[in-house]
């Protein structure tokens, strides 16, 4: 996996090339001072005199006004991501643990708590093989896409080499899902056809990976696009089979395709390491009020980034 890419696997870089197969969704430029505050330790200013205490965070009132813009003109809620990753690892700080967000202080808890919207700002090419070539610069970027409640059962990634795609998995694997079982075949070849149609030979790499929805109706919408290395989940496979050379689709025509087959497989979900320990779920869902109180009297306050469990990403 190369920087240029990671770099192609930018939102802004493939909205264009697919934004008819896509969900719809709008793009600004991310502040200095907004990436400043996303990557600052501290999330709240204190001032203190000798008989109040106040908390105050941070003020962006012209960016959040195009925020707030953008966000009802995609019909008043939005899927929030910056030039790679969404903050899928944040969804436990949400009151209703979802990605849905109205407002830029929703965005903000979820960047604030996300380890991957942390590796997008300070670490994207950190798995690229050509290390000692300079870092290409990046024009950081908020992405808000119009919110769809996808079924999570009908999500898969695809895996795309040479122009030819190769691999198909389910992309929420530790569930099991009957309809997938049972669709196996129409599933597969709609994707195929999606990819044949619609992708191939159209993107700037030969080589990356993509996520697809399929809906009730059986069409096929593109999600996202990723760099065909091991900063990508490889879900079902593993990267070694991946990059091992038609191995994978010896004995059959088309890609291979592998999901969940029984409750049996169910697995805990990985985003599980990221969630927060009991006392801040006592805190967030108002539950311990004592707690609360002692937790606003602290001296400073930090992000609750750093009580994350895991540093994969």
């Amino acid at each position: 996996m190369k920087k240029e890419q990671v770099v192609n696997c930018q939102f802004s870089v493939w909205y264009p090339i697919f934004k008819k197969h896509t969900i719809k969704s709008l793009i600004l430029p991310l502040p200095q001072n907004v990436i400043d505050y996303l990557l600052d330790d501290g999330t709240l200013v204190w001032s203190d005199d000798e008989t109040t205490t106040t908390v105050t965070a941070p003020e962006f009132p012209e960016f959040t006004s195009k925020v707030l813009e953008a966000i009802n003109a995609l019909g008043g809620s939005i899927f929030p991501k910056l030039n790679w990753s969404a903050p899928r690892d944040a969804n436990w700080i949400a009151l209703n643990s979802s990605l849905q967000c109205c407002s830029l202080s929703d965005i903000f808890l979820l960047f604030k708590s996300s380890d991957f919207i942390t590796h997008d700002l300070t670490q994207p090419f950190l798995q690229c093989s050509d290390q000692d070539s300079p870092d290409p610069v990046i024009n950081y970027e908020l992405v808000l896409r119009k919110w769809s409640e996808l079924i999570p059962g009908g999500e898969f990634r695809c895996f795309v080499k040479e122009n030819k795609l190769i691999a198909i998995s389910q992309r929420d694997y530790t569930q099991y899902y009957q309809h997938i079982l049972k669709q196996e075949e129409p599933v597969c070849q709609a994707i195929q056809d999606f990819f044949s149609q619609h992708i191939q030979y159209n993107f700037l790499d030969e080589d990356f990976v993509f996520d697809v929805y399929r809906d009730s109706q059986g069409r096929v919408w593109l999600i996202d696009l990723n760099p065909f290395g091991e900063v990508t989940d490889s879900l079902l496979f593993s990267w070694e089979e991946l990059t091992s050379g038609g191995e994978l689709n010896q004995h059959q025509e088309g890609p291979a395709f592998r999901y969940t087959t029984s409750e049996v497989t169910v697995q805990p979900s990985p985003c599980l390491s990221y969630r927060i320990p009991r006392d801040f779920v006592d805190l967030s869902t108002g539950e311990d009020a004592y707690k609360l109180i002692d937790f606003l009297k602290l001296p400073s306050c930090h992000s609750l980034h750093h009580y994350t469990c895991s540093d994969d990403v």
